[in-house]
């Protein structure tokens, strides 16, 4: 069975839990602290993957490390470790994350930018694009980008809508090319 198969199993029997014990917002929380844990240190993966390391060490590990997390949390990591599949982690985290959004009406998205955007040019931006997705809300995470000239991209998901001034560019240029054909 595919990791990824396996990462959305995961994923919704914790969004299943969380939503029965009404603490989505909470494990939110608490994985993406492990995501980005988990993506900052190689050498954690290197740890948790290695054969010759028992999975009680494992688990002891990530006992210290998440001490302050959810019970389900830690129950969810270790059984990682039991079955072999703590690679998954990041993708479960994703796959929970999303699936958690969803079921709110919120989107994520990145902007890439120039320059950081003000507080209100990004409320503005949230609302315009909340009804593009006919979602309640629209998270933006800010990315400076020094290949943007001017203007943003704004990438949500696999879709990226591209309103920067080299994309603008580029289109004029794609018109004139097909216009002259």
């Amino acid at each position: 069975m595919s990791e990824l198969i396996v990462a959305k199993r995961y994923a919704e029997a914790l969004f299943q839990l969380g939503t029965e014990k009404e603490l989505l917002d909470q494990y939110v929380n608490e994985f993406r602290v492990v995501r980005e844990v988990f993506e900052e240190n190689e050498k954690l993966y290197t740890f948790l993957k290695h054969p010759k390391i028992s999975n009680e060490e494992k688990k002891q590990l990530l006992t210290s490390i998440f001490s302050g997390a959810h019970v389900d949390v830690l129950n969810t990591l270790q059984l990682l470790i039991e079955k072999k599949r703590i690679t998954i982690a990041p993708s479960m985290v994703d796959h929970f994350i999303a699936m958690v959004n969803d079921a709110k009406g919120i989107a994520e998205a990145t902007v890439y930018s120039v320059r950081p955007l003000t507080n209100t040019e990004q409320e503005s931006l949230e609302k315009t694009f909340a009804k593009r997705f006919n979602k309640e809300t629209v998270h933006f995470q800010n990315e400076m980008d020094p290949s943007v000239i001017g203007g943003v991209k704004i990438q949500v998901g696999n879709t990226i809508y591209d309103g920067t001034v080299q994309g603008k560019l580029q289109r004029i240029e794609r018109n004139i090319a097909t216009a002259n054909k």
